[in-house]
């Protein structure tokens, strides 16, 4: 078992502090806090939650747990420091790191004094950027020493819900550990090893991102539950019952479909249904900022495709996939079809391929659509995907169709891609490959 010191006894700090107790680690908490330190080191809980009182009695009594206010003292015992202090918001909602800055600094301090290998995990919620910004230099300088040489820097976000925090940290939904280097990732993973969820190692800034995404998503879906329940309400119908319903759906509804970052949707229905549903709020006089904020987002998605295309500086644009959703010929409110409307506007010269959309084999409301609505569009189209990189200087991938998985690879000196849909696992690089949301 290891030896571990916790800055900061706060509700993270000491569930994480009490926890790691009890699977058999000897934990040092440091807090600067005289009250908490006598309370901590008399047995009793300085926060109300279930179950940690005990855990704090149990560990202390059996030598497991104890408090301190030197952080040096911490340092040069243990081998593995949690940081747990507070990040709180600015006046102008910006994050305010003084208090991880400070333990920064007196960590550094401690491990200039040190000379085994230490790692520091940062448990505290951080944007990207803040460790290697903030936290980092600030302890290289303070000790004269190299992150993921002479000590290790982890972040590992935390997933606990007030008032079942005990059991959440036994239970979490994924173990999540940001590291400098795999000797630190493993050191902190095998504190995890008993627990029963995936345990995903990646860079620092993604793993302080995905808190950021858990906690936006909550809110998200909070707000969306409200302003569902507000129409349900105005339209006299019980809105626990359509979203209890709404929650049996776990193929799209309550799962990963759609949360896939890419292009903006289109089609026949998402945009459309959105706009009733905003028309009737409006009608009903209620107020529905995150409905009506949908179909903006969506135009904003639009435009920052437009921006990446013409920043490229080359006039011959290729597009590959059409339709707003592979293996459909479905061309209404394609956003497809409108990045190219504004491309032609503004004297871009253009070639479209997509395999689904034949202007000869169409029928119905596509036909008409396409005949009717973008003719002009529709005299752009070639039958073969060569014909399009033979023609353009920027590729443009608009689906996700199979078809299109290795066309990175044939693009010719100078020719660039432009990719909505992921069709590569390439990160966007200079100048050959540009992803719009990786």
């Amino acid at each position: 078992m290891g030896r571990i010191s916790i800055f900061g006894l706060g509700y993270v700090g000491l569930v994480s502090a009490c926890c790691l107790a009890k699977e058999g680690h000897s934990v040092l908490g440091v807090e600067p806090n005289e009250t908490k330190v006598e309370l901590i080191n008399g047995g009793k809980s300085p926060i109300v939650e279930e179950g940690v009182e005990q855990l704090i009695r149990e560990a202390v009594a059996d030598g497991r747990l104890r408090a301190i206010a030197d952080p040096e003292e911490a340092i040069l015992q243990t081998e593995l420091s949690m940081i747990c202090v507070g990040t709180p918001s600015k006046t102008n909602g910006g994050l305010d790191l003084k208090y991880v800055h400070q333990v920064s600094e007196q960590i550094g301090d401690a491990l200039r004094k040190k000379a085994d290998f230490h790692v520091v995990v940062y448990r505290c919620t951080m944007l990207p950027g803040s460790m290697r910004n903030v936290a980092i230099p600030v302890i290289e300088e303070r000790s004269g020493k190299k992150a993921g040489v002479d000590f290790g820097v982890c972040i590992n976000p935390e997933f606990l819900r007030e008032g079942t925090a005990v059991h959440d940290y036994y239970h979490p939904p994924k173990i999540v550990i940001g590291r400098t280097d795999e000797r630190s990732g493993r050191m902190v993973a095998a504190l995890y090893a008993g627990l029963d969820a995936p345990t995903i190692c990646t860079d620092v800034e993604t793993a302080s991102m995905v808190k950021y995404a858990d906690n936006a998503w909550h809110a998200v879906k909070i707000c969306f539950a409200n302003e569902i329940g507000n129409l349900c309400k105005s339209f006299g119908i019980d809105g626990h019952e359509v979203m209890d319903i709404f929650c049996k759906d776990q193929k799209l509804n309550l799962s990963r479909y759609y949360l896939r970052p890419g292009f903006a949707f289109g089609g026949s229905c998402l945009p459309k249904d959105v706009r009733a549903l905003v028309h009737s709020g409006r009608e009903l006089d209620l107020e529905l900022p995150l409905l009506n904020a949908v179909l903006p987002s969506n135009k904003a998605q639009i435009e920052r495709g437009f921006q990446m295309i013409t920043s490229k500086g080359n006039k011959k644009v290729g597009v590959l996939g059409f339709s707003f959703k592979a293996g459909t010929d479905d061309l209404r409110e394609s956003p497809i079809v409108e990045l190219i409307e504004r491309l032609l506007g503004k004297g871009y010269e253009i070639r479209i391929y997509d395999r689904s959309v034949n202007p000869a084999k169409l029928m119905g409301a596509n036909r008409d659509y396409i005949l009717n609505h973008i003719p002009h569009i529709a005299r752009l189209m070639t039958e073969k995907v060569e014909h399009v990189l033979e023609f353009a200087q920027t590729i443009v991938i608009g689906n996700d169709a199979v078809e299109f998985n290795g066309i990175v690879e044939k693009l010719r000196k100078g020719q660039v891609m432009v990719d909505l849909a992921r069709v590569t696992d390439h990160r966007s690089e200079g100048g050959r490959y540009d992803g719009i949301c990786w």
